[in-house]
């Protein structure tokens, strides 16, 4: 990564989101320091991610279980069950939409009230919504999944870097579970890495010993970053 070194500003530790017994603590890149597509790549691939327009990694210091994870696009082969899910869905149609507008509001709050109720995250909270979600320095879009009537029934937000997708957020229709809209999500959001030529989607943490990050293993090869690099993780 070329230009000045970032300064790294440790947050406060705080109780853990993912495993109940541990405390977890964050390490900013400070917000100072000049932030585009192409310096946040390089910071993806050193494991870090963003939230809004702060870029963090995780530094706890009693636990590595949180793992950089992202999927190399060409070698993705979909399984059975993938297949399953993208004839569920082959009446959605995909649109690449720029505006967290009112109607994707309105569904975010919905999936959190459904899926992460007391999860920390205030459902109307409009302003948090758009600040989490967007950022200033980003080229970012949102991939639209729409039924035939033009109902938004998937959103998922992805940061747009010169080697990848960045998965940021991904909010859906909690009345539709027989979809697997989640699992949608990433296997549109994998086949628009692909259209794009683009090498890699980059999904965020792994964390092994959390049931709610096993769907992550489903997307195989899934490249996790450890001491050695970036490797490939058991499936």
């Amino acid at each position: 990564m070329t230009g000045p070194r970032p300064r790294l500003l440790f947050g406060a530790e705080h109780r853990c989101s993912y495993l109940e017994d541990r405390m977890a603590r964050s390490v900013f890149i400070d917000p100072q320091l000049p932030m585009d597509p192409a310096r946040y790549g390089a910071l993806l691939d050193l494991g870090f991610r963003r939230s809004g327009t702060y870029v963090y990694r995780p530094a706890c210091g009693a636990c590595q279980q949180c793992r950089p994870a992202r999927v190399p696009v060409a070698r993705f082969v979909p399984t059975r069950a993938h297949r399953r899910c993208l004839k569920r869905n082959e009446d959605l149609h995909l649109k690449v939409e720029t505006e967290l507008g009112p109607e994707h509001f309105a569904l975010y709050r919905r999936y959190l009230y459904a899926r992460h109720p007391g999860g920390g995250m205030n459902p109307e909270d409009r302003v948090a919504f758009r600040s989490f979600l967007a950022s200033a320095w980003g080229e970012g879009e949102i991939l639209a999944l729409r039924d035939a009537g033009g109902r938004l029934l998937c959103g998922a937000v992805v940061d747009r870097v010169p080697q990848g997708l960045s998965a940021v957020y991904t909010y859906y229709e909690p009345d539709q579970p027989a979809r697997s809209l989640g699992t949608c999500a990433i296997l549109r959001q994998i086949a628009r890495a692909q259209e794009l030529g683009l090498s890699y989607l980059y999904l965020g943490y792994w964390i092994p010993d959390s049931r709610r990050m096993d769907y992550k293993k489903q997307f195989q090869p899934l490249e996790t970053l450890g001491p050695d690099g970036w490797r490939i993780a058991p499936a």
